[in-house]
């Protein structure tokens, strides 16, 4: 009788490999490619800690080399690190946060250098009123921008300038730095032009295909991962009602920010949501922008660790720490915060992870 085994075993090793999560994108980088099935793995072992801005300025401070505010806490930088690309499809130098392009381009390569995870978000101008993101004064711009409508032309062009700058992302061989990119965020709410009430679920989901699909096909970027980002939500229904598609996605996030007493439970129960749908799959799950009253509330990152424990997320991200803390409150810690204290025994927990951690984990190999 022939001995069928070691081909059986071949047939199963090709059936395990080919089953593999991989990204979207079938022509995504190797490193690219490394980092989703990392950021998975990640997700089962801890969460990362993430800030916005972090390494461009803080409480008291702006363009300090190697500076951080929650370096100066716990000795330890982020994980992940936000950076905001709005004004960049105006031709402008600086982006809507006062912060040069030239010098996001330079932290994002730092970033990687030291193994770390970058996430850009894209508050866009309203390209056809002129108006900010937040100008929600027609309900036809999503319309407009798509093929055949009377700003598409401009739109490209806006895709064109992102393009440029996600091509300069380069290591000094060449090599092109992956991000996660998270475009039209919050759009179960109605304070963009792109929100739920601004165009229809078809509009909406018609504006991720073009522009992952420009991007893509016509501008050749294959160092994306595409975080697909809501607000706060009661249902799988709910969630996934302009969900693109999992052909073009490879994360899945909410953003949820503190403004009452009902957070916890409602961040419990997005949580459990998402991460049992993103299980099933295979996407990368996190919570991709939040904030809290750390000012008022002194024991609150230990509160939020304890309510995500039980959930595989990726990462934590909270968002920026103005320079001028008057201006906005601050959302991550600062030397002499009161928060501080309780900062650090997050930052102990086995269950968050930082740079230090990350970096042995080697994402992008």
């Amino acid at each position: 009788m022939k001995n069928y085994f070691p081909t059986l075993f071949l047939l199963l090793a090709c059936l395990y490999s080919t089953a593999q999560p991989i990204p979207s994108d079938p022509q995504a980088t190797p490193e690219t490619v490394n980092l989703y099935k990392n950021l998975l793995k990640v997700q089962q072992e801890g969460m990362m800690f993430g800030h916005q801005d972090d390494l461009a300025y803080g409480i008291g401070w702006v363009y300090e080399e190697g500076r951080s505010d929650v370096k100066d806490v716990v000795g330890d930088y982020p994980a992940v690190y936000g950076w905001e690309l709005g004004h960049l499809e105006l031709g402008d130098a600086y982006s809507l946060d006062s912060v040069h392009f030239d010098r996001i381009q330079g932290w994002i390569k730092t970033v990687y250098e030291r193994g770390g995870v970058n996430t850009i978000s894209w508050h866009l101008r309203n390209p056809l009123t002129g108006g900010s993101s937040w100008d929600t004064s027609s309900k036809e711009v999503v319309k407009s921008i798509l093929p055949g409508g009377k700003k598409h032309e401009l739109f490209k062009q806006y895709l064109d300038k992102m393009a440029d700058f996600l091509n300069g992302l380069k290591t000094a061989n060449g090599t092109l730095i992956p991000v996660i990119f998270r475009p039209f965020h919050e759009h179960t709410g109605s304070w963009f032009w792109w929100g739920k009430d601004l165009c229809t679920v078809e509009e909406y989901t018609s504006l991720w295909h073009f522009t992952v699909d420009y991007l893509q096909k016509e501008k050749n970027i294959h160092h994306v991962l595409y975080a697909y980002s809501t607000d706060r939500f009661t249902s799988t229904e709910e969630y996934l009602k302009r969900y693109p598609g999992d052909d073009i996605v490879d994360l899945l996030g909410f953003d949820l920010y503190d403004r009452g007493p009902d957070y916890l439970p409602t961040m419990k129960n997005c949580a459990e949501m998402l991460t049992t749908l993103a299980s099933e799959k295979e996407k990368i799950a996190a919570v991709t922008e939040a904030g809290g009253p750390i000012a008022q509330n002194h024991n609150w990152w230990t509160q939020v660790l304890e309510t995500l424990k039980p959930f595989d997320l990726s990462y934590f991200m909270v968002w920026r720490n103005p320079w001028n803390p008057a201006s906005h409150g601050a959302f991550a810690p600062y030397k002499g915060s009161a928060d501080s204290e309780n900062f650090v025994e997050f930052y102990n927990n086995p269950e968050t992870l930082f740079q230090k951690e990350i970096t042995k984990k080697k994402l992008y190999k």
